[in-house]
């Protein structure tokens, strides 16, 4: 009699984690890897570096290969927290997994 609740309290919380890792990055269109930045902070600069154009964009472009790591397409990621620019993820399966970072907010699905 008491096993029934457990075994659906067991079922909802699988359903949960599942539905709460469902998440990926995206690759821009004509891309394959989505750029993972350490944090907002550093993504913000680099944006406003590459905003610039000129020798400072082109700065800022070759920074970006510095201070970002390259996620495959459509890598499973955990959202762990998020804003109107993107979010902080981490990776849940792949080569990188563990690994966590910013990505832009058109970049994660």
């Amino acid at each position: 009699m008491k096993l029934r609740p457990l075994v659906i309290g067991a079922a909802l919380s699988a359903a949960l984690l599942v539905i709460g890792c469902s998440h990926r990055v995206v690759a821009n269109e004509g891309e394959h890897t989505v750029k993972l930045f350490h944090d907002e902070a550093t993504y913000e600069k680099i944006k406003d570096l590459k905003k610039q154009g000129g020798p400072i964009g082109m700065l800022g472009g070759i920074g970006e290969g510095f201070v970002s790591k390259e996620l495959d397409n459509n890598t499973p990621v955990r959202i762990i927290s998020q804003d109107s620019e993107g979010a902080q993820v981490e990776v849940t399966d792949g080569p990188d997994k563990g690994a966590q970072g910013f990505v832009a907010k058109n970049n994660v699905s």
